[in-house]
């Protein structure tokens, strides 16, 4: 018990950016006091643990859980991590396993397990795109003449659980967790930042990760592999884009202006211009070295807007409105990227009386209050 609340003080405290001596001065206890519960050298009386938790703005339980240690997870990061970073997380890894262990609760008490499709995967094909289309179609069940409607219910239903996540983490886009640890399951980040497009070229990413690298999830491991971030992307690019499909979609367009052609295309596969850009460049059709260049000075001719290549642009602003990361051309809305199954059994315990308000509480990391209204909600759509 003492090392794992001096396992959650120091994540819970970094995470709020705090020293230790703050956090000891607004919990009422002496610096020597609280660092030798930090390093587990001392047991704290239950009135200290609580009056720690008040300072942190947590409950007890967040200070007692037992910290859950994944064995099979992918959560790289392209760059060197902050120490607060770092706190970050580890709290979404703590809130995902949790989550995690929630979910199979959830499946195993309403009898809805799902079987995963990606067992026994982990050897990485000669042709990753014709392999990504393959399992697209013989896997999943989306014929490669489909666009993909919804990739959250898509993977759900082939057993690949989905978390959404909102961190301020810089260039962190989504991790993933492989069967050992209650997977296979994907955490994206849907910060406001992040378009809704990126969402889901990550899921796709990601679950490229889970079908190719699943020999090389290393937990300690955060340094990103280039190799096997393009392998994934080819895959993600593919599984959303088969070849052929996006070649009928691409000449059935050919009429228009060539940044409308791009702009229609993306939005028929709910991909960024640049997914489209990139598809050219590996099918012959574009100059690598030009075609961004190119792009960029056509549609700021053809829209009078800036377009930057590390930001998108909003189709219905004018300029000269400020240019904002989260921003598309033709974008898409959270309805497009939307994860809902969880909920759903949620819903479906508590209206079987299978868990209790609070319980659900827990599970939606919602106050017992909002949960309440929640059901109030409920009954009315019925």
């Amino acid at each position: 018990m003492t090392n794992t609340i001096s396992v959650n003080l120091r994540r819970l405290r970094k995470l709020r950016n705090l020293t230790q001596d703050a956090l000891a001065d607004a919990a009422g206890i002496s610096r020597v006091a609280y660092r030798s519960i930090e390093t587990g050298k001392s047991t704290p009386r239950s009135s200290t643990v609580e009056a720690l938790a008040e300072a942190l703005k947590t409950d007890v339980f967040a200070l007692v859980a037992q910290v859950p240690t994944p064995k099979t997870m992918r959560f790289r990061a392209h760059k060197t991590l902050t120490a607060q970073e770092r706190a970050e997380r580890e709290q979404i890894v703590f809130n995902t396993m949790n989550w995690l262990t929630d979910f199979n609760e959830l499946e195993m008490m309403l009898g809805e397990q799902t079987d995963s499709v990606l067992s026994g995967k982990g050897k990485i094909p000669s042709n990753i795109a014709g392999y990504a289309e393959k399992l697209r179609r013989k896997a999943f069940g989306v014929e490669c003449r489909d666009c993909l409607p919804d990739i959250c219910d898509i993977l759900e239903n082939g057993g690949v659980k989905v978390r959404t996540v909102k961190s301020g983490i810089a260039g962190f886009f989504g991790f993933c967790l492989g069967t050992d640890d209650g997977g296979p399951a994907i955490a994206v980040n849907v910060a406001d930042e992040i378009p809704v497009e990126r969402r889901i070229f990550t899921t796709a990413h990601e679950l490229g990760h889970l079908v190719l690298h699943g020999n090389s999830f290393d937990t300690d491991v955060v340094a990103e592999d280039e190799k096997e971030e393009k392998e994934a992307d080819r895959f993600a690019s593919h599984f959303l884009m088969p070849n052929d499909q996006f070649e009928e979609e691409w000449s059935k367009n050919r009429g228009l202006h060539w940044v409308d052609r791009v702009l229609k295309t993306k939005r028929a596969f709910r991909v960024s211009w640049m997914t489209i850009l990139y598809r050219l460049c590996d099918n012959g059709q574009a100059d690598r070295a030009k075609i961004f260049w190119q792009f960029k000075s056509a549609y700021e001719s053809r829209t009078g807007r800036e377009l930057s290549f590390k930001r998108e642009p909003d189709a219905e602003a004018p300029p000269p409105s400020p240019i904002r990361l989260s921003q598309e051309p033709v974008r898409l809305t959270d309805f497009d990227f939307c994860e809902d199954r969880f909920e759903r059994l949620v819903r479906q315990a508590l209206e079987d009386d299978e868990i209790s308000v609070s319980r659900a509480a827990e599970m939606l990391e919602m106050s017992i209050g909002d949960v309440q209204n929640m059901l109030l909600d409920w009954e009315a759509q019925a």
